[in-house]
């Protein structure tokens, strides 16, 4: 007999969900059979940037290949026909994209197309595409078309953003620009609530909406609440009955769903952070989970006179297939170091079983591709051919992460950066501080000019008053002679006098982090990372703001920061207010991985309980400031 459900059990996380529905897409939305014999059908996928942006978090090349794909073309490229393929299109239903469509259409590309649109599509653009395909004559071939309800991009088991394509649309900055029109802020918000709905589709439960007052926020909650009513009154086609909800597994659980809005805490993406995928997107190129860098970046400099070597950029997907990435995402830094040297040491212990079965299969200077391409077929072979495969994937992880860790281990040393982090957990728990903040600001060695510009306006945020004007142009002054920008201070200084938080300004708990004793053994000499100089900060467990919002509203504890937030129930079913375990944070925005992690911990400390985050744009503390 099965057990019944418990609350982590009972729903698949948002990324199964949605690559369930991108898999049955690809299998001509039908659900994909389970372990036939049958070759797949062989088919073309079209998509636009925004169906590359879904996808490729998701599905890998090679498994894009297993279900039948044997080319993935972007809409907008040449394309030359392929007469008898069936092709799969899955685009954002835009006017270019459907006039592109229409031609391709009236160019005969395909032998069958089957219409995918990311978010639904007007009436009178599928009318648009019904009277091009009437005057090529190719009703028949555009089999299907279908409104899928997948206009977000899912970057973890519980973490989705709204877009990465044209981000800059609904930025913080395109919320909170002074001269902002009411119908530009309109659109803002529809664009929002659009990939908020689908994200709701795809998961299949309406929530029970709960926001503050008076900011961007409530403005999503409040058509957010009208278009789930208006879907759910429409009993025919409502999108949250019938056989697309899985099973009614979720007839009996509503999720808490807190919007919140990005100025009620503007520190936290300030914040030099000290968790592993926190610091690689804010130190590295790292988006939709692949980090691009160029290699031997920290390599010895090129003789006098000489050309510089051409570096190669290499790009390394952080998924989740990855054990060690899904186990140290979030652990502190010198954590990391020390579990990449573990099993690097590891590896070299099996580094001879490699050799020898390579010789076995007679591979010796056999490059690690043709190795992956072999067969068992025969006996001798097979238990190399089994191990070895996994003994090379092993090594491809151990040196994806030595090289990512190295790199950045590279710019928290030449950053100082664990005095910048250590430094600003101090302001942001209002600890005691051993060194002024003019040192730092004029310490030649610490930072860029843009770490110290953060420092300090966490300085500015979190400070209970206002620095006085004589010591405000000091702090100027040195930042000015240490080279930065003073334009983000001006914008903090506007958004401080404007909120009314400057009464209580954000309280980011007694954090403090405490400095452990020297690495064990990261220090000694045999090891890659050579941590000398960097301090072994331990991370003690705080809730930062957003994290202790949804624990207000969650475990209904009354306090003066939630009391007044709003409430929508878009079933309007009042009374059904326990929410069994399962809530989503979603900061208007814009968001971050400190704030992901920080949530992530939470809902470990709370047995039972499922917390997904989600942000309208994901972007690091460089990204941010230029928002100001």
């Amino acid at each position: 007999a099965s057990s019944p459900p418990t609350t982590s059990k009972m729903a698949a996380s948002v990324r199964e969900k949605q690559t369930v529905a991108l898999k049955r897409m690809l299998n001509f939305n039908a659900p994909p059979l389970k372990n036939t014999a049958a070759e797949p059908v062989w088919k073309v996928l079209i998509y636009d940037r925004f169906g590359q942006d879904i996808i490729s978090p998701l599905l890998s090349v090679k498994e894009l290949r297993d279900m039948g794909i044997t080319l993935h073309l972007l809409l907008h490229s040449d394309r030359d026909p392929i007469p008898d393929v069936p092709a799969i299109y899955f685009i954002m239903p835009t006017e270019e994209n459907i006039d592109r469509i229409c031609q391709d259409l009236r160019n005969q590309l395909y032998e069958s197309y089957f219409l995918n649109f990311i978010s639904a599509i007007s009436r009178s653009k599928l009318e648009d595409i019904a009277s091009a395909a009437l005057a090529a004559n190719a009703v028949s071939q555009v089999t299907k078309v279908y409104d899928q309800y997948l206009n977000f991009i899912t970057l973890e088991d519980d973490m989705f953003v709204l877009c990465h394509q044209n981000k800059e649309l609904i930025s913080y900055h395109a919320i909170n620009r002074a001269d902002i029109q009411d119908t530009d802020m309109e659109a803002i918000m529809d664009t929002i609530v659009d990939s908020l709905f689908c994200f709701f589709v795809t998961l299949g439960a309406v929530p029970i909406i709960r926001c503050p007052r008076g900011n961007a926020a409530e403005m999503v909650a409040v058509k957010l609440d009208k278009k789930l009513r208006e879907n759910l009154r429409d009993a025919r086609n409502s999108l949250f009955t019938g056989d697309n909800m899985a099973t009614g597994q979720f007839s009996f659980q509503r999720p808490l769903f807190v919007l919140a809005d990005r100025n009620v805490d503007m520190a936290t993406p300030l914040h030099h952070t000290w968790t592993y995928q926190a610091l690689i997107h804010d130190v590295l190129d790292f988006q939709l989970n692949r980090v691009a860098m160029e290699e031997g970046a920290g390599a010895e400099p090129s003789p006098a006179g000489a050309r510089p070597k051409k570096k190669n950029r290499k790009t390394y997907d952080l998924t989740a297939a990855d054990r060690f990435w899904q186990k140290h995402k979030g652990s502190p830094f010198p954590e990391v170091a020390e579990s990449v040297q573990e099993e690097l040491d590891t590896y070299r212990a099996q580094e001879d079983e490699v050799k020898r079965l390579k010789s076995i299969m007679g591979l010796e200077g056999e490059d690690e591709g043709a190795i992956s391409m072999l067969s068992d077929n025969t006996a001798k072979l097979t238990s190399a051919v089994s191990s070895l495969p996994e003994l090379l994937e092993k090594k491809r992880l151990i040196d994806l992460h030595t090289n990512v860790a190295t790199a950045v281990l590279d710019h928290i040393k030449s950053r100082k950066l664990d005095v910048y982090f250590e430094y600003e957990e101090k302001l942001m728990s209002k600890s005691t501080l051993d060194k002024s903040l003019l040192d730092i600001i004029s310490d030649p060695d610490a930072g860029t000019p843009e770490d110290k510009m953060r420092l300090f306006l966490i300085y500015y945020i979190a400070a209970l008053q206002a620095p006085s004007e004589s010591d405000l142009e000091q702090y100027k002054t040195a930042l000015l002679d240490a080279g930065c920008d003073l334009s983000p201070l001006n914008y903090i200084k506007q958004w401080k006098a404007f909120t009314k938080m400057a009464a209580t300004p954000a309280n980011y708990g007694n954090s403090g982090v405490k400095p452990m004793g020297l690495f064990s053994r990261v220090m000694n000499t045999g090891s890659q990372f050579v941590m000398e100089g960097v301090k072994n900060l331990v991370l003690k467990q705080h809730n930062l703001p957003v994290t202790r919002i949804l624990d207000n509203l969650m475990e209904m504890k009354s306090n003066p920061e939630t009391d007044d937030y709003r409430y929508f129930d878009p079933k309007m079913l009042r009374g059904s207010e326990r929410y069994d375990g399962f809530a989503i944070v979603f900061v208007v925005g814009g968001g971050n991985y400190i704030e992901y992690q920080n949530l992530v911990d939470y809902a470990k400390v709370k047995q039972g309980k499922k917390v997904v985050y989600g942000c309208s744009e994901l972007f690091n503390a460089a990204q941010f400031i230029k928002q100001f």
